[in-house]
């Protein structure tokens, strides 16, 4: 009997724990369509000073963010331009950008969704954030949205981009 209570009482814990834990994690609606990885990087513009393509979270006007997005579906595999009519960034502002599926690098050594968006001189600093939306084929849309923690969203900042040095 102990040991029926006993695997019982686990068995209780065992779920609370993964309820508990797959609620925390759902960031999209609704859950368990697709599932979403990618990144915000700076994203080259003429004169500008590189690195570009680095991980960065803060922008200042007159820089440019890119959206590298990969959706999965349950089965594992990445929801392309086939499977997906569309993605769009919807940023905190209520602004939208569509993204384009096709592959990056040279030579190409990865697909994925992508759109970059140029900072505007005159935007407001402060944290922006962020969602992204993508329609199926059937016209259901799924929404996801990274962390919301003010600190880790998309954050424009004073300042000014470095430009390249244009002597030889």
């Amino acid at each position: 009997m102990k040991s029926v209570t006993l695997s019982a009482i686990v068995l209780s814990i065992a779920l609370t724990g993964i309820s508990g834990g797959a609620f925390a994690q759902s960031r999209t609606a609704p859950a368990g369509k697709l599932f979403f990885e990618g990144d915000i990087v700076n994203h080259r513009l003429d004169g500008q000073a590189g690195p570009f393509c680095v991980l960065q979270s803060q922008y200042m006007r007159g820089e440019a963010v890119a959206w590298r997005i990969r959706a999965l579906l349950p089965s594992g595999e990445v929801a392309t331009d086939m499977v997906l009519k569309s993605m769009e960034v919807e940023l905190g502002n209520g602004e939208r950008l569509a993204t384009e599926y096709r592959t990056h690098g040279n030579p190409p050594t990865d697909a994925f969704w992508s759109v970059f968006w140029t900072v505007p001189e005159d935007f407001p600093t402060g944290s922006l954030g962020y969602k992204v939306h993508a329609t199926m084929q059937d016209d259901s849309v799924v929404t996801w949205e990274p962390f919301t923690r003010p600190a880790t969203q998309l954050m424009v900042v004073e300042g000014h981009p470095q430009m390249a040095d244009a002597t030889p």
